[in-house]
């Protein structure tokens, strides 16, 4: 227990990502008694990770997908650090900080997102831009767009086939074309795509065609099932050594969890994330709980999506809620299928969900009102009203 007298339970939420709003919005809606909420993150600022194609094509000011942490906390109620976790101390129940003194947890929750997987191909670190974290991405945009316009870059490459990387390709592409509109320097300018296996190899085939054509309307090439081997200074090396030139690779594979999650001796999946049970909490220690993409669920499997960090809030708030009050927690399960919406560089979606497909207009629209509705709470705190909260 905590050793403040006004306080006999101490939450401490690491990173302030998509679960973990929602964490603050409802703790700060019905606060418990002797309880004090800390988050601890390393950006004040926090991105909506299905805003980030808009922003690229230039569809959203980046104010317009990002939650000022600071204000939400202040009204939430919440106490904020402002720092970054690199490590834990579970037998003093003490979170590590970076050039800080430790922050103490009787409950500890994760939500910190995931670290581009740099070391699975050679050169990555040093010849390309990874699409994750997006904060670090949306900085290197700007570098990027700078460098077109001045003629510097003319080929671009993004490696990776599923949503993440067709939709990253359709919206670069179009900020970049835009960019250079009226210029002439748009008749400069190409785009590749490459993906180790099918484009966009877990949705249904009407959706990968779908998807292929507005590749290929926009001009892209795609290789498909050219596994990547390196990156080097004139572009990217494939297994079978085909070299394809691009001034600039981005990556939109598959990323890792932070590297300091080894140290800790909490149980982890084979991907290196923290293995976590229905209830949310980590496997091997109960007074800690995960969500969101740093976290893998051991009995209900998923893929990494932000659907799933925005819809694990809500039972992740209502059993750190009840662990506090000693009472049994409740277990959560993911619904095996989620509403796809991609966006193609414009004001236009492809929906994929389960066998079926959609497009149109009409679908970002939905989109977009989803999108901004999720956001709006968050964005403008003080609007919040207490009708969310722990569930007894």
């Amino acid at each position: 227990m905590n050793g403040d007298a006004l306080v006999s339970t101490d939450i401490v939420l690491v990173g302030g990502g998509h679960a973990h709003v929602h964490v603050l919005k409802a703790f700060g809606a019905r606060a418990l008694p002797d309880v004090r909420v800390t988050l601890v993150t390393r950006d004040l600022e926090t991105p909506y990770s299905g805003m980030l194609p808009g922003i690229v094509a230039g569809l959203y000011a980046p104010d317009e997908a990002h939650i000022d942490l600071v204000r939400l906390a202040a009204a939430t109620g919440a106490r904020l650090v402002h720092g970054e976790a690199v490590g834990l101390d579970r037998a003093a129940k003490r979170v590590l900080l970076a050039g800080r003194p430790p922050i103490d947890y009787d409950i500890l929750s994760f939500d910190v997102g995931i670290t581009p997987d740099l070391a699975a191909i050679a050169g990555a670190a040093e010849h390309g831009i990874a699409a994750k974290p997006i904060g670090a991405f949306l900085a290197m945009l700007e570098g990027l767009r700078t460098r077109c316009r001045a003629g510097a870059v003319r080929r671009v490459a993004v490696v990776g086939g599923g949503a993440g990387g067709v939709e990253l390709m359709l919206s670069l592409r179009a900020r970049l074309i835009a960019d250079a509109a009226g210029t002439g320097g748009e008749q400069n300018l190409s785009f590749v795509l490459v993906t180790d296996g099918a484009l966009l190899a877990t949705h249904n085939g009407r959706v990968q065609r779908a998807c292929r054509h507005h590749l290929a309307a926009a001009g892209v090439e795609v290789l498909e099932r050219c596994p990547v081997a390196a990156l080097a200074p004139g572009g990217v090396v494939c297994r079978d050594g085909t070299v394809i030139p691009a001034d600039v690779v981005l990556l939109a594979t598959h990323a890792a969890p932070p590297l300091w999650f080894a140290a800790t001796g909490l149980a982890r999946d084979a991907g290196g994330f923290l293995a976590v049970t229905p209830t949310l909490q980590v496997a091997n220690d109960p007074d800690i709980f995960a969500a969101g993409d740093c976290a893998g669920l051991v009995e209900t499997p998923r893929q990494k999506a932000g659907v799933y960090a925005v819809r694990a809030g809500p039972p992740l708030a209502a059993n750190l809620a009840r662990r506090a009050r000693g009472e049994k927690l409740r277990r959560w399960r993911p619904q095996l299928r989620y509403l796809a919406l991609i966006s193609t560089g414009k004001r236009y979606a492809v929906a994929s969900w389960g066998p079926l497909k959609a497009e149109g207009a009409w679908l970002w629209t939905v989109k977009d009102f989803i999108d901004r509705r999720w956001m709006d709470t968050y964005r403008h705190p003080e609007r919040m009203k207490p009708t969310v909260a722990p569930a007894p």
